[in-house]
């Protein structure tokens, strides 16, 4: 995003947010998905079967299994193996403490070469219908036909949304898991002199592979009717994937700043002042967005990154938060909810107040050029 220079007054903005594309939710089986925008349900028995489609040919299927139906998510995927007659290798891992299986598609269908990857995840709870003895899985497949072109992206994305439970909406995705193992945990200076905060050592890499791996999917979407929706997909995956990496750092800045419990806005407003503070920086060749983990060791990032980054640390205080941000501005901004006078930004039922995050000025402050309402969008993560 472009930077910009304004004049500040404190006025009251309310914009009613669009309708905002959310994870799929399947409470029967107790998982989740938040698959890219162009994938519509096209075929299955809304039970424990669901195939999704893409216009450029990607698919997405999505099978659960009842408990006792498959000893191991290691013996699920050798029965798909089987099925498919699979030439691709699969590999174990660990994903929240749980056995889990990666699946390299390659197969044939008919007179097609299929390619994509497969995810066997172990699910909680005895089964959906509660009568077997057991541990239900979960089976996804993202393929399409080679032919088709690169549609690796797309497969990726779609297969690091699965959440198997609620927990898991709050840390990286079974794919950037796989792909990037933590490793060890280490302690590294907050920008700013804010502190010290523990990381693992691969969050950086992971989390920056996520942002770039999500800009290819969005920039998919960028002249096509779901332009909004897939800019929200954008900002909820990178949430998704930095929350519990950012965690014990946003502990830090809260022992740093020392605030009282009970001050919300006071706490947002040195969040503010801290990310206010970091150098701004735009990459002209890749993502113009730098990954949370790195914007915070390194102070440095556009706008959306801060805003971003400034939002998850409120939410890990327990204070509720978003960004909303503009085509037409080439700017983003915080929003919270906490009460006190200033700009406020209406959102699913709230007025929030806004939070400029490159300017120096309090919260609450917006730019009179950025007044026309039409030209913002909410993104609201809980």
């Amino acid at each position: 995003m472009m930077r910009k220079t304004y004049g500040f007054s404190l006025f009251f903005l309310i914009l009613s947010g669009a309708a905002q594309a959310m994870q799929i939710s399947f409470p029967s089986w107790g998982f989740f998905t938040d698959l890219p925008e162009e994938y519509e349900l096209a075929d299955g028995d809304m039970k424990s079967v669901y195939s999704f489609a893409s216009p450029a040919g990607a698919i997405v299927n999505i099978q659960a299994y009842q408990a006792g139906a498959y000893q191991s998510a290691e013996d699920l995927a050798g029965a798909i193996q089987k099925r498919l007659n699979n030439r691709g290798e699969a590999d174990v891992f660990e994903y929240r403490n749980k056995k889990a299986v990666i699946l390299e598609l390659d197969f044939s269908l008919g007179n097609a070469a299929i390619s994509g990857f497969g995810l066997c995840l172990e699910l909680d709870g005895a089964s959906a219908s509660g009568t077997e003895s057991g541990t239900p899985f979960l089976l996804a497949l993202a393929y399409g036909d080679t032919a088709d072109g690169d549609l690796t992206a797309l497969h990726l994305s779609s297969l690091d949304s699965i959440a198997p439970d609620a927990g898991s909406l709050h840390a990286p995705g079974p794919i950037v898991a796989y792909s990037f193992p933590r490793g060890a945990r280490k302690t590294v200076a907050l920008a700013g002199g804010a502190g010290e905060a523990a990381f693992f050592e691969r969050d950086a890499e992971a989390a920056q592979f996520v942002v770039d791996r999500e800009d290819a999917v969005l920039r998919r979407y960028l002249q096509t009717p779901v332009w909004k929706e897939a800019w929200m997909r954008f900002y909820r995956t990178i949430y998704r994937d930095s929350f519990e990496r950012i965690q014990n750092a946003a502990f830090a800045l809260e022992r740093s700043w020392n605030m009282p419990a009970a001050d919300n806005r006071a706490f947002a407003s040195a969040a503010l002042k801290w990310v206010q503070g970091f150098q701004y920086e735009r990459d002209l060749e890749g993502s113009d967005f730098v990954n949370l983990v790195t914007a915070a060791i390194e102070g440095r990032g556009d706008c959306d990154s801060r805003a971003l980054l400034w939002a998850v640390i409120m939410e890990q205080a327990g204070v509720r938060a978003g960004i909303m941000v503009s085509v037409e501005y080439s700017h983003a901004m915080g929003i919270v909810d906490v009460d006190g006078e200033g700009a406020r930004f209406s959102l699913d039922g709230k007025n929030w107040l806004v939070a400029e995050t490159t300017a120096h000025v309090d919260i609450g402050l917006i730019g009179q050029s950025m007044s026309d309402s039409n030209k913002w969008i909410g993104i609201a993560f809980e």
